[in-house]
């Protein structure tokens, strides 16, 4: 059974608890698992956020605001653990070695963050290179990678696919801090330049986008890999 590890920005799952998408991504999450060995990595959202801004008014380091976030994103793991029931191992994964083990089990592994200074895109990244995945996808708040802030430059680019070398091109023009709310961080970018994965950046705000991309290969984002072959549907 091929395997996927989906990115799922905390933006998007749980940008405050008050609007969660959680309820939303459960039916979709459990169909795509019947088809491929799921791994989902998520992210702090707007509650992690509000938690690090008072870390650092209080003078908190960096590193520990980190840490702060990190919690944070295994709170929001456990929530979707819990809403997915029997679908999903029921302990958050809390290295790559343990996220491996407990795919053993056949169900949906869900994890968090892991190390201070590493974004759970990065944490995703590693994962697929670990695990073989035959695509790593980021579920973000954009449809895709442009060739700037698309929030910012309503005129910036969108691109249909890149190659790897093109990304770390993108993305090293962006900071990374404790919170870092870009489409992808440079540590990602560069472990899928070096594993070969394919790495699709899709919108995730409607949660049927992303089982359309799996199950169907139907989707408007973008695609960064060397070669012409499409990663999907798996």
């Amino acid at each position: 059974m091929k395997k996927v590890v989906i990115s799922l920005g905390g933006s998007i799952l749980i940008p405050s608890l008050e609007n969660h998408t959680i309820r939303d991504y459960v039916p979709v999450l459990q169909k795509i698992a019947k088809k491929c060995r799921l791994f989902v990595v998520v992210g702090g959202g707007g509650e992690a956020r509000r938690y690090i801004n008072i870390a650092r008014e209080l003078g908190i380091d960096e590193g520990t605001s980190d840490e702060i976030g990190i919690l944070i994103t295994r709170l929001n793991a456990t929530m979707l653990i819990a809403a997915l029931g029997e679908a999903a191992y029921p302990k958050v994964a809390e290295s790559h070695a343990e996220a491996k083990k407990f795919s053993e089990h056949g169900k949906i592994v869900v994890m968090g963050g892991i190390t201070p200074g590493q974004t759970t895109d990065a944490v995703a990244a590693v994962l697929a290179e670990r695990v073989g995945a035959t695509a790593f996808i980021n579920a973000t708040s954009v449809d895709g990678i442009y060739s700037e802030d698309p929030k910012k430059n309503p005129k910036a680019t969108r691109f249909d696919a890149i190659t790897p070398q093109k990304l770390l091109e993108i993305v090293g023009k962006t900071a990374l801090g404790a919170g870092s709310n870009n489409v992808l961080d440079i540590v990602a970018a560069r472990v899928v330049e070096r594993s070969g994965i394919p790495l699709i950046v899709l919108d995730g705000r409607n949660p049927g986008n992303l089982a359309e991309a799996i199950l169907k290969g139907k989707f408007r984002g973008t695609v960064v890999s060397e070669g012409k072959k499409k990663p999907l549907p798996v």
